[in-house]
């Protein structure tokens, strides 16, 4: 189990400590209580309202960089401004009740997004639930799988392969330009995703996103610290000083609905307009993830690529990957092809006896297009 950065650390004297350990009881009842999720937390739009206000929580983001929170459009790269960093007229119309169906017995969904082109025939959709059904301990988890989609194309491609789509309905923006990878609405798209997470926060649901790019071999809750807000994985856990200096990834995390966890991802959202551009929700989390842990108090699990695995930092041994995802690549070409030779090896991984697997010393085949896609040797 990786660590856990944050919460509190402080020791007092022998005499509390008696006194804390006669009181303990009553003490954990009160904080199981108050670190679960109450009633009455505010919506999405009164969090981030439109008519230029301003949230508590992104006065606080705004103010921790001594710059104004603000609802400016950033400008493109051509020019254009994009959309605007406040809400966008967005609904949640029957989530409550899907995720009433998904959920598992404690309440946790397994959440990832996908595009029209990713549900096509043998694309990135067919590896993603493929991986479960073939994985270790992973065939009962593609019944808790929320797919959320963005238009009406990409809501019948995932229909057609999984029992358990919802359709994000943003009227305040046009779904066919954010199509575009790098684009303006393209970040704004992502940005919207943080919303429809923030809102499972609040009905009291745990979540961990997956990008559909990512094949799961075995179970990753295994890994995940029962006493973490947030887990997320990495880009490469052995490129800094501690796993908390190491770049995250987004493309996996885990969240609690925890009174903590629905202020991180408000926090989160929030900052954005601290930054100058038109910055994607990974570049900001990396530059807030330390006033997470400091001025929240949010308990962060960074994921070890040991075992949360990706083409960043390639394993190329089996035997203790969860998940490997198809990062540091680009084209979707590349991506299912090199995903495709994962899903090959650990088939033949899985059809030996431990014995045959130390005896053959097996490895997995590299991701050569995607290095490639990278200008890696």
């Amino acid at each position: 189990m990786g660590a856990v950065f944050g919460g509190s650390s402080k020791q007092g004297s022998h005499a509390v400590s008696f006194l804390l350990g006669a009181a303990l009881p009553t003490a954990l009842l009160f904080f199981l209580a108050s670190d679960r999720l109450g009633g009455g937390f505010p919506t999405i739009s009164s969090s981030w309202r439109g008519d230029g206000s301003i949230s508590t929580a992104r006065q606080a983001a705004g103010a921790a960089n001594n710059k104004p929170a603000t609802h400016a459009l950033a400008a493109g790269s051509d020019g254009r401004g994009a959309a605007p960093t406040q809400d966008h007229e967005v609904e949640f119309a029957g989530l409550a009740e899907l995720l009433a169906r998904v959920a598992t017995e404690d309440r946790t969904v397994i959440l990832t997004s996908v595009n029209e082109i990713w549900t096509r025939p043998n694309s990135l959709l067919d590896f993603f639930l493929g991986g479960f059904r073939n994985g270790e301990d992973t065939a009962h988890l593609v019944d808790h799988v929320l797919i959320v989609t963005v238009d009406a194309a990409s809501f019948s491609g995932c229909k057609a392969a999984h029992p358990h789509c919802y359709l994000l309905e943003v009227k305040s923006m046009d779904m066919n330009r954010a199509k575009s990878f790098g684009s303006p609405e393209y970040v704004e798209l992502n940005w919207l995703k943080l919303s429809v997470q923030q809102r499972v926060l609040e009905l009291g649901y745990n979540f961990l996103f997956t990008d559909a790019d990512i094949l799961w071999l075995r179970n990753p809750f295994q890994r995940i610290s029962v006493y973490a807000d947030m887990s997320c994985s990495l880009d490469n856990s052995k490129m800094a000083p501690t796993l908390l200096d190491c770049e995250n990834n987004i493309g996996f995390y885990y969240m609690k609905a925890t009174n903590r966890s629905v202020e991180l991802v408000r926090y989160w959202r929030a900052a954005r307009a601290r930054f100058d551009g038109n910055p994607n929700e990974q570049v900001v989390f990396s530059n807030i993830k330390r006033e997470l842990i400091s001025k929240l108090g949010v308990r962060f699990q960074p994921l070890e690529t040991e075992y949360i695995s990706g083409f960043c930092d390639f394993q190329d041994h089996l035997d203790k990957v969860c998940t490997v995802h198809a990062n540091c690549c680009m084209g979707l070409e590349n991506k299912v092809h090199d995903l495709n030779n994962i899903a090959a090896d650990w088939k033949n991984y899985t059809s030996m006896t431990p014995e045959q697997r130390k005896e053959r010393s097996f490895k997995v085949t590299p991701p050569r297009k995607c290095r490639n896609s990278m200008g890696w040797v």
